[in-house]
């Protein structure tokens, strides 16, 4: 945990290196995950067997889950958690409706023009299953599939050790998973990119996960389509004089107790508030669980930036794209207006990030590392292909003809031309 104030020596050393964060190792494993990929490709479901009884100490007889497994599902998950995960399932079904797309076209003189929409064939969503049970994730992940109209989802996760995960198994019955495999890692998006015996080559594979997943997508990258390369969590907080430390502080321990590498960052021109926050990290962690994570991610990835106004603490949170961006200020709108670059943005003292992650309604699968400067959540149209429609009558193409085959010859293209001319000469004879 480091508190740096703009007339620190090293302030601008430590807000390059926040600008500079880059998220995972890439490279570290490579190799390894370029020969998982290959062997899977490969050898299909034998090598996914093998992964499974290695790296998850699981000897699965089959992949796929059972429709009799997910019944049995549901007597694990009490009425209460049932009816919870079937609320923020309608939640987060309501607010993706609002993103659905139409294909579209007009006419000009003999000419159509349009952009037809329509939806993967097949996705494939991965759900991480190594530190913690996410459910949430399944729920994220599959239900703006499903309002794209995807037919077909299916589902890869890791059952470490044989474990039920009955909240992950009754979350994808709720989001209408088409088919659940028991396997994770780069091995299962290899068998989600090349696809095997059992489980099927995907269009596109969503979903967060380790680096061996991330990796594994990127380079799966070409042969399906991905949603982006998700690094560790993080959430920046802007805090002015109205912000309660105690607040502040559970919403930065909530992104801390993510995993070791989760970023937490408050930027604020209180350096009063600021120190009080610092108090609240250290008070508040030891009541919670998951202290030896949260430790690590507060002694190596916390940052508490005192900065010289708060307009400048804006235009500093513009600069670091954060995943999770929590304007904790008094007129939370005005500023809204100023931000360029987040993943989510949550307005106010009373809108925890917690309540995007579960139940808000918009997707909590995020941009991180700073790629909020050029990307977006997931979404609907992550799911869905657009293409370009054109239709010219004989009128319409002798009237441009001439045009096109002027620029074909520009670009030495003569066969392009010569598509043109042919048409044009037939409709003179």
């Amino acid at each position: 945990m480091k508190l740096c104030k703009f007339t620190d020596s090293d302030y601008q050393a430590v807000v390059k290196a926040l600008e500079n964060r880059s998220g995972m190792d890439l490279f570290t494993h490579d190799e390894t995950v370029r020969k998982i990929l290959q062997d899977v490709k490969e050898r299909g479901d034998p090598a996914l067997l093998e992964y499974t009884h290695r790296f998850d100490r699981h000897n699965l007889e089959r992949l796929r889950v059972t429709p009799d497994e997910i019944q049995q599902a549901y007597g694990g998950v009490t009425g209460e958690e049932l009816a919870a995960l079937k609320e923020a399932a309608e939640r987060i079904r309501r607010f993706h409706e609002h993103q659905k797309q139409e294909s579209w076209r007009y006419e000009e003189e003999g000419i159509t023009l349009g952009q037809l929409v329509r939806p993967l064939a097949t996705a494939g969503i991965y759900v991480p299953g190594g530190k913690a049970s996410y459910p949430s994730s399944v729920l994220m992940n599959a239900i703006p599939a499903k309002v794209a109209g995807v037919d077909r989802v299916v589902m890869c996760s890791p059952f470490p050790d044989g474990q039920t995960r009955p909240h992950v198994l009754v979350a994808a019955d709720i989001a209408g998973v088409t088919e659940i495999y028991k396997v994770g890692g780069a091995q299962a998006v290899a068998a989600m990119a090349f696809g095997t015996a059992t489980v099927p080559q995907v269009d596109k594979i969503v979903g967060p996960g380790n680096i061996f997943v991330a990796l594994a997508k990127r380079l799966v990258f070409g042969i399906v389509d991905i949603d982006m390369i998700a690094g560790p969590s993080e959430i920046l907080i802007v805090a002015d004089h109205s912000a309660n430390p105690v607040y502040v502080a559970a919403d930065m321990l909530s992104q801390a107790e993510h995993d070791e590498s989760a970023v937490p960052i408050l930027v604020t021109p209180e350096e009063g508030l600021a120190r009080e926050v610092m108090v609240e990290l250290e008070r508040q962690k030891i009541t919670l669980g998951r202290q030896s994570i949260m430790e690590a991610s507060l002694s190596t990835q916390c940052r508490l930036l005192v900065t010289e106004s708060l307009e400048e603490a804006v235009d500093l949170a513009n600069r670091l794209a954060p995943e999770h961006l929590e304007l904790a200020l008094e007129d939370p709108e005005y500023w809204l207006e100023k931000i360029k670059n987040a993943g989510a943005v949550f307005l106010g003292h009373y809108t925890p990030e917690a309540v995007g992650d579960y139940l808000a309604g918009p997707n909590h699968v995020l941009p991180t590392s700073g790629t909020a400067r050029f990307s977006s959540p997931l979404g609907v149209y992550d799911f869905v292909k657009r293409t370009s429609l054109i239709s010219y009558s004989r009128k319409a193409l002798e009237k441009c003809g001439k045009t096109v085959t002027l620029l074909a010859e520009m670009e030495d293209l003569g066969a392009h031309a010569n598509s043109v001319k042919m048409r044009l000469e037939e409709g003179k004879k």
